[in-house]
C-alpha cells in the first residue's frame, strides 16, 4: 500500500486494528505478511477480498467495539465460507498503539522505497496513458521527456523529469528497473533501447514499433554496439493479439507485460499466492 495513504488513514482514525495474514497452508488470496488496517468506519489495504476479508473486517470491528486489543482467526478457505481456494489461513488482529503505528508507517515507507522502478521515455499519447495506469500500481514510475509541453500534459501522480539527456536518467536507474521506450524520435529510441540492453540488469526493456523497426534496430545494434544481442528486447510492445492502436489499449497491454516481468521472480518463489 502507499505510505502516504496509510499515514493519512492513521491520522484520520484514532482506533485502528491491523489485520495480518500470519500463516498460509495451500492456496490463499494473499501471501504471509499481507495486511490491512481497519477502523470503525474505514479500511486501508487488503488481504485478498472476498468472504475471507469480509469475515476479518467484521471480526476487527467487533474487537474495536468491545475494547479488545488482540484476536486470532484460523479460517479454512472452502465451501463452508463460500470460497474455493482449498487452503487455510491464520490471521492476527492487533489494536495499534503509538509504537505499532510508528512501525506500520516505517514499514510502508520502506516498501515504497523498495518498489521497482519503471521508466517511461516519451510523454506522448502512449507514454501519458502508461503513466496513468502505472500510478495505481506498486511501482515507482518515472516519466521522462525533453519536451516540457508534452510532459506538462500528464496529470498522473508519477515522477516527471524534464531533461535534454534522457540517457543519463537511464544510466542512473537502479538495477532491476523496467524501461519503456517510446519517444518522438526513432534515433533516440534506438539509443535508449541499446543503453538499456547494454546494462544487463534490466527487468524488462521494450520499444514501441513494428517488426520492421525491430529488424532495423537489430541491424543498428550489430553495426554500432559491438554486436549487442537484441533477444531481450520486447518490440513490438503490447502485442497481445489486439490490433487496437488507441493509446489507452496499447498502454493496458504494455502494463500487463511489465508487471508480469517485475513480479515473475517473486511469484515463482511464493507458490501459495494463487488466487481463489
Amino acid at each position: 500500500m502507499q505510505a502516504a495513504r496509510l499515514i493519512s488513514f492513521l491520522r484520520a482514525h484514532r482506533s485502528v486494528i491491523r489485520v495480518e495474514i500470519t500463516r498460509v497452508r495451500g492456496s490463499s488470496p494473499r501471501e504471509v505478511g499481507a495486511d490491512m488496517y481497519v477502523s470503525a468506519s474505514g479500511i486501508e489495504g487488503t488481504i485478498g477480498g472476498g468472504q475471507l476479508e469480509y469475515m476479518a473486517l467484521d471480526e476487527a470491528r467487533k474487537l474495536l467495539k468491545n475494547g479488545g486489543k488482540y484476536a486470532r482467526m484460523d479460517v479454512p478457505l472452502g465451501p463452508e465460507i463460500g470460497q474455493c481456494c482449498g487452503g487455510r489461513v491464520e490471521i492476527s488482529l492487533t489494536l495499534l498503539d503509538a509504537a505499532t503505528r510508528a512501525d506500520a508507517t516505517a514499514r510502508a515507507r520502506a516498501e515504497n522505497r523498495a518498489r521497482p522502478h519503471v521508466y517511461i521515455f516519451g510523454a506522448g499519447h502512449v507514454g501519458r496513458a502508461l503513466a496513468d495506469l502505472f500510478q495505481h500500481l506498486p511501482v515507482r514510475c518515472v516519466l521522462v521527456d525533453s519536451r516540457a509541453q508534452e510532459l506538462g500534459l500528464s496529470q498522473a501522480q508519477v515522477e516527471k523529469r524534464l531533461t535534454p539527456l534522457p540517457e543519463a536518467e537511464l544510466r542512473a536507474a537502479p538495477g532491476g528497473s523496467a524501461f519503456v521506450v517510446l519517444t518522438h524520435d526513432h534515433a533516440l529510441d534506438f539509443l535508449l533501447s541499446a543503453e538499456a540492453l547494454q546494462r544487463g540488469d534490466a527487468a524488462w526493456v521494450g520499444m514501441i514499433g513494428s517488426a520492421t523497426k525491430r529488424a532495423k534496430f537489430t541491424s543498428f545494434a550489430r553495426r554500432n554496439c559491438d554486436g549487442l544481442t537484441t533477444d531481450a528486447l520486447i518490440c513490438p510492445i503490447g502485442a497481445s493479439g489486439s490490433r487496437d492502436k488507441r493509446p489507452a489499449v496499447i498502454a493496458a497491454a504494455v502494463v500487463a507485460e511489465v508487471i508480469a516481468a517485475l513480479t515473475s521472480e517473486t511469484t515463482a518463489q511464493s507458490p501459495e499466492r494463487a488466487m481463489p
